[in-house]
């Protein structure tokens, strides 16, 4: 009974999603925002990648948010955390009350099947490209696929249909700062094991306009 029970909690599909580790980039007070990293550990056949990181911005939230609510027409997805016109970078529990928000919007949202489909959800969640070069991956303008840009974003140099398809994927990753989690202080790369515990925010830094 033990080892039947075993195979058939084998079967069932995790994705677990952490959102931590929040940075400040930009050194001017008009230009700072915070950016959060997201792992995703998963045995779903949906996803290219079993186990990823990336770092996102709040307004790229919004903008997931938008695109799938586009998508899945009168679905009714959950709430992001609301904009505050007051948020402050360097105020440690608005930071972590907004981080949190964001690990409940994602945690409701892979748990809908419907959505699971939408390439914007896999390339938000598993690459580094910029908001205009997901739409564009996304909507088939692009010289590369989804799941080419999935894979090489972040992890190593994979093969492409010509080098200049190569060129064009490492620009888009260029122009949304594409970077390994390494960076960031904590030694995880996209194919890292499981997370670990979340960290809390820095303490210092200056205002964030919304939204960022």
């Amino acid at each position: 009974k033990l080892r039947s029970s075993f195979k058939k909690r084998q079967m069932y599909e995790i994705i677990s999603v952490w959102v931590r580790d929040p940075h400040i980039r930009g050194k001017d007070f008009w230009h700072a925002h915070i950016d959060y990293e997201i792992c995703m550990h998963t045995n779903s056949m949906c996803f290219t990648k079993k186990t990823s990181c990336v770092r996102r911005r709040y307004s790229e939230f919004v903008w997931l948010r938008q695109k799938l609510q586009e998508n899945t027409h009168l679905m009714e997805l959950p709430a992001l955390p609301p904009k505050n016109p007051f948020f402050s970078l360097n105020n440690s529990h608005q930071v972590n009350k907004r981080m949190k928000g964001l690990q409940h919007f994602l945690d409701a949202i892979v748990q809908k099947p419907l959505v699971l489909s939408d390439s914007c959800l896999h390339l938000f969640l598993q690459s580094q490209l910029s908001i205009a070069k997901m739409e564009a991956c996304a909507s088939g303008r692009t010289s590369y696929s989804v799941a080419q840009a999935i894979q090489s974003c972040g992890s190593g140099i994979q093969r492409f249909r010509s080098d200049e398809d190569l060129s064009d994927l490492g620009k888009d990753c260029g122009d949304s700062d594409c970077e390994s989690t390494a960076s960031s202080g904590l030694g995880l790369s996209c194919d890292t094991d499981l997370p670990r515990e979340e960290q809390s925010a820095q303490a210092s830094g200056t205002s964030e306009d919304e939204p960022r």
